[in-house]
């Protein structure tokens, strides 16, 4: 299992969109994990302007993903994809870590 985490090319193109739309050149995404959620954790998203002076920064398909250290133990490995065929859920997360998943595949327990 790779310990670094990446984006597909399709979910990396939506996250430029996301962020042309916001008006922002300079940006990253935020990939974290969170307590709470069906199965006691929780990802999230978010764009941002620059990387907190901890994060891990890693660059893929002309995005930069932005990962405190914390997230990262629980992230490892994980390939962030986006979906938007039929039953498309939007962002998801391939995460090796997960032992359990709820049903919406926005909770996961380790």
């Amino acid at each position: 299992m790779p310990l670094t985490i990446s984006i597909a090319e399709k979910a990396a193109d939506k996250v430029k969109a996301f962020a042309v739309k916001e008006g922002m050149n300079e940006f990253g995404l935020r990939v974290g994990v969170k307590g709470g959620g069906c199965s006691g954790l929780t990802y999230q998203l978010g764009i941002e302007k620059a990387p907190r002076p901890d994060d891990k920064v890693i660059e893929e398909h002309g995005v930069r993903l932005f990962v405190d250290k914390k997230s990262y133990v629980f992230l490892a490995g994980t390939v962030l994809q986006y979906s938007d065929g039929l039953n498309g859920r939007g962002f998801e997360f391939q995460n090796p870590n997960a032992k359990t998943t709820c049903g919406c595949g926005t909770s996961f327990s380790v």
